[in-house]
């Protein structure tokens, strides 16, 4: 039987070994909340490898320059941010365009929040924070009471006392004043609350992260049948964010802080408070602190609905790809591979050569096609159908009519029409024409002969009445064109 004393040391030893307090108890642990607060800000969720380690190395040298490198790591600014993330401080993260970037674990997040409130300014136990307290007791008391009476009775408790306020301020036309001291209390509890926003958010998106590798996980076990696998897990995905406790937890605060119009009244209450006279006392941390609070209530947000979009893809992908075949021999390959590395490490010593491969696996084919397809197809296609043409009603004459542009009688007539001074105007010429010559189809022909001869187009609207071998008339308006007649002999 464990005693009351070893329970509580063994709770203690599970407590420390959660990565938040095994942080701020290391060794180097103002090393690690000092440039981990450097190095991401509320502005700064997220940062490149690649800048993450210059600017380690650069801080790193900027501390023993000035004395302090007994209490500094040995190694490169690369190996101790890799130490950060093997101990779970920092996550490493490959976006949508390739680029690898650390962000904040959510017990970093609260290692940097814990250290923060400990170097800052100690809560106090105010009128404030105890008014929190009582009221947040009171919710409860209200929601878990099912008694309709003791509800209404309340109710009217409070219709009355906000009623008496409301008269008594029509009478006296005043606001109770309240002492700047208490409004100081009661900045502070706001600023208290505020901090602890962060590592709340962020333990929400890595309980969706969290989720994620255990679906991912069981779907590569493949330990049930696939098609009950996929139904569950899908529809896990689609509701993600009702998967875990923390997801559920947020859902419901969602309902009051998700609001658009919730979060603009949130930052005119805090312009109201930040323009009062007693907030001039406040810290200058405080007063950023209050002044951000609704875009770090928005980074929040983003930062969980982020979370839920890359789980929601990753096991869409997974379930969309799944083939449990293909999933056991990588495992089977990957095994061989390790194997074969613990076989071979043992023995081998520094430079030594390995033999490379000489050839591929061969495949395993059961049967080969050995002789070629027949190219001829098994039967002859059908005869085609007898069509006899030769007693069509058509006449030539009656073809010609109908047929393409008459180029040489209408070269003959742009001819005959530059007998007199100056250009000849197309549109005329073609009206001029007879009947026989103005088709439709002479007025492409006609048009076609034009641009051959250089021709000059005017901003006149022109008209030409084109006439069809069945008689019928259509009118067309085309741009002002006129040509000169200078090679006409040609």
């Amino acid at each position: 039987m464990i005693t009351r004393a070893e329970g509580a040391y063994l709770g203690a030893v599970r407590a420390f070994q959660n990565p938040m307090l095994d942080l701020l108890h290391k060794r180097y642990a103002p090393l690690v909340v000092s440039l981990l607060s450097l190095l991401f800000t509320s502005d700064r969720r997220q940062i490149p490898v690649a800048d993450a380690h210059t600017e380690v190395g650069d801080a790193l040298d900027q501390l023993r320059a000035a004395g302090y490198g007994d209490d500094l790591p040995v190694g490169s600014a690369r190996d101790i941010c890799r130490g950060w993330a093997d101990a779970g401080w920092l996550v490493r993260q490959v976006l949508d365009d390739d680029v690898e970037v650390y962000r904040l674990s959510a017990h970093a997040v609260g290692a940097l929040e814990v250290a923060g409130r400990a170097g800052g300014a100690r809560a106090r136990v105010s009128q404030s924070r105890v008014r929190t307290l009582l009221e947040a007791v009171e919710h409860l008391a209200q929601d878990a009471d099912p008694d309709v009476l003791v509800r209404i009775a309340r109710l009217d408790a409070e219709i009355g006392r906000l009623r008496e306020e409301l008269a008594r301020i029509d009478q006296t036309g005043e606001v109770d004043r309240v002492d700047d001291e208490q409004l100081l209390e009661e900045a502070e509890n706001v600023v208290h609350m505020v901090r602890e926003l962060p590592a709340d958010f962020a333990r929400v998106a890595e309980s969706i992260r969290a989720m994620q590798r255990d679906v991912v996980h069981a779907l590569r076990q493949d330990e049930r049948p696939t098609g009950e696998v996929l139904r569950e897990y899908l529809e896990r995905g689609e509701h993600v964010m009702d998967a875990t406790p923390e997801g559920r937890a947020f859902a419901g605060a969602l309902r009051l802080i998700g609001d658009p119009q919730r979060l603009d009244e949130l930052a005119g209450q805090l312009d109201v408070v930040l323009r009062q006279p007693f907030a001039k006392r406040l810290p200058t941390q405080q007063m950023i602190e209050l002044r951000e609070l609704a875009r770090r209530i928005e980074h929040g947000l983003d930062q969980v609905f982020a979370a839920q979009r890359e789980a929601s893809l990753v096991i869409t992908a997974q379930v969309r790809n799944h083939d449990p075949l293909r999933d056991r021999q990588v495992d089977e390959l990957l095994r061989d591979v390790m194997t074969g590395l613990q076989a071979w490490m043992p023995d081998a010593r520094r430079g030594q050569a390995v033999d490379p491969l000489r050839r591929l696996p061969v495949v395993e084919v059961e049967h080969l096609r050995q002789t070629p397809g027949e190219l001829r197809p098994s039967q002859p296609p059908a005869a085609l159908e007898a069509w006899d043409d030769d007693g069509s009603d058509v006449s030539t004459d009656d073809a010609r009519a109908w047929g393409g542009p008459q180029y040489l009688l209408l070269d003959a007539r742009l001819a005959a029409a530059a007998d007199g001074p100056g250009p000849v105007d197309v549109a005329d010429a073609f009206n001029a024409a007879p009947d026989a010559l103005r088709r439709p189809v002479d007025l492409l022909g006609i048009l076609e002969l034009a641009f051959a001869r250089g021709m000059t187009e005017t901003d006149e609207l022109a008209f030409v009445d084109t006439v069809r071998p069945d008689g019928t008339r259509r009118r067309f308006a085309l741009g002002g064109v006129k040509i000169t007649m200078k090679d006409t002999d040609d």
